[in-house]
């Protein structure tokens, strides 16, 4: 059974920590791949008027994993019902891939709120899951965390300030037009 990791996001844009923290994951967890799951409509965030064009954000996150072996961009949810609700995503990706062991990988904030995601229990019972540290929020797996956000990037870019460091050099130009 090839084991993966499942890091969804909306990755608006994705950045140096996203690419660090799947590599980590990926290394420390012994997971053969982790997938990026590019998420178009997280359930939680409906009014995100922020939120980049799906494939514009799937356009980056491919650039950006170049060459990151072991660590891909993922258009999955892209072509599953609205909004993109994990548990069905794990139903899918079961069924699809029948020869995969899919464990979920998500942030200590989202850990705590757990219990509002979708069919939660059946999540548990099914999957295995990985808790990484994020903001004030402790995690099941050690791992260093980046001083970076996908907002703070967002926020730099209207105000013309530089990103350097904070995204992919490979992504910069395209997070700055798409942003301004």
């Amino acid at each position: 059974m090839k084991k993966v990791g499942i890091f969804g996001g909306s990755f608006n844009p994705i950045h140096v920590g996203h690419v660090s923290l799947a590599k980590e994951i990926l290394r420390r967890a012994r997971l053969d791949e982790v997938w990026l799951m590019v998420s178009p409509q997280n359930p939680l965030k409906r009014n995100d008027s922020d939120l980049l064009d799906d494939s514009l954000r799937f356009e980056m996150a491919q650039k950006a994993l170049e060459g990151v072996e072991g660590v891909v961009a993922c258009d999955y949810e892209f072509y599953l019902p609205k909004p993109s609700y994990t548990w069905n995503t794990l139903q899918h990706l079961a069924k699809d891939y029948p020869d995969y062991t899919f464990i979920l990988l998500i942030g200590g904030d989202n850990w705590a709120h757990f219990q509002r995601w979708r069919h939660w229990k059946d999540i548990l019972w099914h999957h295995d899951i990985i808790v990484y540290p994020r903001d004030e929020h402790r995690g099941t797996i050690d791992v260093p965390l980046l001083p970076v956000s996908s907002t703070e990037i967002r926020q730099k870019v209207r105000a013309g300030e530089s990103i350097s460091g904070l995204v992919p050099k490979c992504v910069e130009a395209l997070v700055e037009q798409y942003y301004q």
